[in-house]
């Protein structure tokens, strides 16, 4: 049976482009053919989508200190329906950060506590002006999550 890791990523940028495209490409190189990697637009996720992952990987921009209103609108439309037949899921989290991060992380980690999703490490903050390592970091991120759906840790 094969399992599937899925990315959200919010990507209003070039830069926050590339860094959806090294989630997906780390995991997809990475992926078996036990693991299929899926990448997403929060506008285009559907509580399906949520539920049929084995593994999430949201990425989100921080607008004036929150999460990107794309990210808070697909946590709006599906959050209810996620609740009960999500819980323990592993996901991860990179943020794009304009500030320091500190109140998107606390919003995000709010809704993950209130879904009883698992974290599987620190969130990833990206801040400050862009640099490329950003793509590095977001890839290890990637990697992590489908070795560990592929070895059966998460």
């Amino acid at each position: 049976m094969s399992k599937q890791l899925l990315i959200i990523a919010h990507t209003p940028s070039d830069n926050t482009a590339r860094l959806a495209r090294a989630a997906f490409n780390a995991a997809n190189d990475y992926a078996s053919d036990d693991l299929m990697v899926r990448l997403l637009s929060p506008f285009d996720v559907q509580t399906e989508d949520v539920v049929k992952a084995d593994g999430v990987i949201i990425g989100t921009t921080e607008n004036i200190g929150y999460m990107a209103g794309a990210t808070k609108d697909m946590f709006d439309r599906c959050y209810n329906d996620w609740i009960d037949l999500c819980a323990g899921k592993p996901v991860g989290l990179y943020i794009r950060a304009g500030l320091d991060g500190t109140a998107t992380t606390h919003a995000v980690n709010s809704i993950f506590t209130g879904l009883r999703w698992r974290i599987i490490a620190p969130p990833l903050v990206l801040h400050g002006n862009w640099d490329s390592k950003f793509i590095t970091d977001v890839a290890d991120l990637s990697l992590a999550m489908a070795a560990g759906l592929d070895a059966g840790i998460f």
